[in-house]
């Protein structure tokens, strides 16, 4: 960046924000940080936490300043795009949770707002980032599950309680969590995708956005592949804890996620047909069942962040500490690295603004097509533009070009 090895960064939303807060400060290329939250308490409480000097209730008042080089956007689902958008026009880098927006025309803006300037966009997709995604596609880019034949994604949270803008969510407009590891291992997208609604929602759980199902199961089609995925999204109405992983089989070995938080991933490996078998009294052919513990690698990350790998301790204000989980399988260390990188090398992230659209979309079209009776949509390819240049890249990568 223009001759400089550190990028500060704006954090804004505190809710989920404060989990990447101590990984931005641990990573030996962030300089300053700053936290943005309309919650004064929130704000005073975690900024004094921390340690955070730079605090603001309002993230526009912090973009028309002529500090901060990027901004990592956590604020609620509707704020996305939309602030998105104003980060990439203020000439700052932005990263932002999922999804990357609610609308096609948003998910198309974002892309051509990024192409334009030339800047940092990436949605910080935790599925793909998280030590158990990494122990299958391991096992796949290894041929031990073979070509691959079937998918299941899965979302499954009951948001009873949660804020009032959560209420009638469409589920699959949420859908990149279950999603993302299917395009992710084979290399792909999504081409088209039919989609069904379940159940209806009760009138107290309606909201504005016409959305009627508590559940939502949508088959989704790939590009190149034969690869069929199934994905399952429902956030009202089912009695089940959370959870949120994928199944994924092959015809030389499978994958399935633990039914029970805490258990381990269960890799099925196809046994030799034996001849001397009776054909009677079998259920088809054997495979054998081997625990796969997903282990956390640190190759590639700064030793200041694997800290943050698993369970981690913070300073509570009173002199003492918490213990915070490393949630989404530990995956933010690496999502803030890949961020924090390509913010300092003027490149783009792995998962750029057309791979962030492309795990996106898919969703928004799922929603469409279950408000359609099951109708199929087709789903935007989001091919990367032919007009970013590396000179625009760098160009918009250099520190303070905001100023």
């Amino acid at each position: 960046m223009s001759g400089s090895t550190t990028v500060d960064v704006a954090i804004v939303g505190l809710g989920f924000g404060e989990d990447f807060l101590p990984v931005y400060q641990a990573h030996p290329a962030v300089g300053r940080v700053a936290i943005v939250d309309t919650d004064e308490r929130r704000l005073a409480d975690v900024g004094d936490r921390y340690g955070v000097p730079d605090r603001f209730t309002d993230v526009h008042a912090l973009l028309a300043t002529d500090a901060w080089d990027a901004v990592h956007v956590l604020a609620p689902v509707s704020f996305h795009a939309a602030l998105s958008l104003a980060v990439l026009e203020s000439g700052r880098h932005c990263a932002c949770a999922v999804p990357m927006a609610t609308s096609l025309d948003d998910v198309h803006a974002l892309v051509e707002t990024q192409a334009r300037t030339g800047l940092v966009y990436t949605m910080m997709e935790t599925a793909v980032r998280g030590r158990e995604y990494a122990a299958v596609e391991r096992l796949h880019r290894d041929g031990a599950l073979g070509t691959l034949t079937g998918y299941h994604g899965f979302h499954v949270q009951n948001l009873d309680g949660y804020p009032e803008y959560w209420r009638g969510y469409p589920p699959m407009q949420y859908a990149t969590h279950a999603l993302a590891p299917a395009l992710a291992l084979e290399q792909t997208y999504v081409e088209q995708v039919v989609c069904l609604g379940s159940g209806r929602l009760t009138p107290d759980r309606l909201g504005a956005s016409g959305n009627p199902f508590p559940t939502q199961v949508g088959l989704f089609t790939l590009a190149g592949s034969d690869l069929l995925a199934q994905v399952t999204l429902s956030f009202f109405q089912t009695a089940r804890p959370y959870t949120e992983g994928f199944d994924v089989y092959g015809d030389a070995g499978s994958v399935e996620w633990p039914r029970v938080d805490g258990d381990p991933l269960r890799h099925y490996a196809m046994q030799a047909l034996d001849p001397t078998l009776p054909d009677r009294g079998l259920r088809g052919r054997r495979s054998t069942l081997t625990p796969l513990e997903p282990v956390d690698e640190t190759a590639g990350l700064p030793v200041e962040v694997t800290p943050y790998l698993s369970a981690f301790d913070v300073p509570d204000g009173a002199g003492g500490t918490l213990r915070r989980g490393a949630e989404h399988g530990g995956s933010h260390p690496r999502l803030v690295h890949e961020f924090v990188t390509a913010c300092v090398t003027g490149t783009q992230p792995p998962l750029d603004a057309v791979t962030s659209a492309r795990f996106t979309a898919p969703g928004i079209c799922a929603h469409e097509s279950s408000l359609r009776h099951g109708a199929p949509v087709a789903v935007p390819p989001f091919t990367p533009s032919s007009t970013t240049s590396q000179e625009a890249a760098l160009s918009g990568a250099t520190k303070g070009s905001h100023r």
